[in-house]
């Protein structure tokens, strides 16, 4: 007799409902469907939701980060300092510009940029040129095949902006960074991709990510994020000409200008196409008005979790900060890598029927970066750490199945 294989408990599972098919069913039957009034009402309810002055929708959260990059000033031959241990989108975008990103590391028990170490790269491997900022060991960087460095005339290695990460909605040291920022005269853009409805909180009160603290914020609608309209974005700024610089940006440089009687196109700068659908817009604005309860629940789970990990010393729910808010996008689970193996943990879990993942990627470990630099702490977190089912309509069935899982590992 065969035994029927456990039923699969899923990373991650969309809350998507049958609101939502009604949402894009009503756009489809209007017949206005591209970057209409459901994307106007959309950025406006985001604006909204994040205090922010300005939204802006666009197709991904990789077109958001470039969109913001470029509208902040960063040009071709330009670097700009962020983190490796991201997914490869943030360093791509910086490449999308035709700059190069300096790859710093993480905090040494934490997922987010080293403060430490960006301010100390700032002070002592950079230099004043001209009343501007220049990275040092940039000729290194200009020798490498995939940089775009090399084909860009000198002079080349201009610090243009700090590319903030906060990530699996685990907010960064914003304030921070921005300080350092400020010293130095350097914009931050915000990758916010997975921490829309995660908060800090600053002299007492909450204050949600996106605001933004920085020049810009960007956010990804993908279906990982708690918030999917199947692939999307958006970049929250306080800045009403970097709104527009970026608006611009997004259709190929159109801006609608009055004419007799009617409304006749110009295109006013080099641009993409980075425009977000009315269809997604609607579900967009369904799920963002969800956003609060979702993020109750996964917190309520992620606190089982935590409760039922208790007791045995093996594996750990990474702690939120008491001045952190985490809306656990992702729920990372922790443990000693010399004591547990990560590979053999994650087969374990898959023949439990737990699907599961290994830490976050580090760009600098993948063959675009490869060589180019060496990031202990980021190194070892993609190592110690395994992420966990976790998703809205998740049941603590569900979670004693997984704890069942892990703690069973030998």
């Amino acid at each position: 007799m065969t035994l029927a294989k456990p039923k699969v408990i899923p990373l991650v599972k969309p809350w998507l409902t049958e609101a939502e098919a009604k949402s894009a069913f009503d756009v489809v039957m209007s017949g206005q469907v591209l970057q209409g009034p459901k994307v106007a009402s959309f950025e406006h309810s985001f604006s909204a939701y994040t205090g922010a002055p300005h939204a802006l929708a666009v197709c991904n959260g990789t077109a958001a980060i470039i969109l913001a990059l470029m509208a902040s000033g960063v040009r071709a031959g330009d670097v700009v300092l962020t983190v490796s241990h991201s997914y490869i989108a943030t360093a791509n975008a910086v490449r999308a510009c035709g700059a190069e990103p300096i790859l710093l590391d993480i905090e040494q028990d934490g997922f987010n940029l080293d403060c430490a170490q960006l301010e100390q790269l700032l002070e002592s491997g950079c230099e004043r040129r001209d009343g501007q900022l220049w990275y040092r060991d940039i000729e290194r960087l200009a020798q490498f095949d995939q940089s775009p460095l090399h084909r860009v005339a000198a002079p080349i290695g201009r610090v243009a902006a700090i590319l903030a990460v906060h990530q699996i909605g685990m907010p960064c040291d914003i304030v921070r960074i921005c300080s350092i920022a400020t010293q130095f005269n350097i914009p931050v853009i915000e990758d916010a991709a997975c921490a829309v409805g995660s908060k800090i909180r600053i002299d007492g009160q909450w204050e949600p990510i996106g605001r933004p603290r920085g020049t810009a914020a960007t956010f990804s609608f993908h279906p990982r994020k708690l918030i999917t309209t199947g692939d999307g974005g958006m970049i929250t700024t306080a800045s009403p000409q970097m709104h527009e610089h970026m608006r611009l940006l997004r259709q190929h440089g159109m801006a609608g200008i009055p004419g007799s009687g009617a409304l006749s196109d110009a295109h006013l700068i080099t641009g993409f196409n980075y425009r977000l659908t009315d269809i997604q817009a609607a579900i967009g604005e369904l799920q963002l008005s969800r956003l609060d309860e979702q993020i109750s629940r996964r917190r309520e789970l992620a606190d089982v979790y935590r409760a039922s990990l208790k007791v045995q010393d093996r594996f750990t729910v990474h702690a939120e900060p008491e001045d952190s808010y985490f809306n656990w996008q992702s729920l990372p689970i922790r443990f000693d890598p010399t004591r547990v193996d990560q590979g053999s943990l994650l087969e374990h879990l898959a023949k439990a029927g737990v699907m599961a993942k290994p830490g976050i990627m580090n760009a600098h470990q993948e063959p675009p970066y490869a060589g180019l630099w060496y990031l202990p702490n980021s190194e070892r977190r993609k190592l110690d750490t395994v992420f966990v089912p976790l998703f809205h309509s998740m049941t603590t069935g569900d979670i004693s199945r997984v704890v069942l899982a892990l703690t069973s590992f030998v």
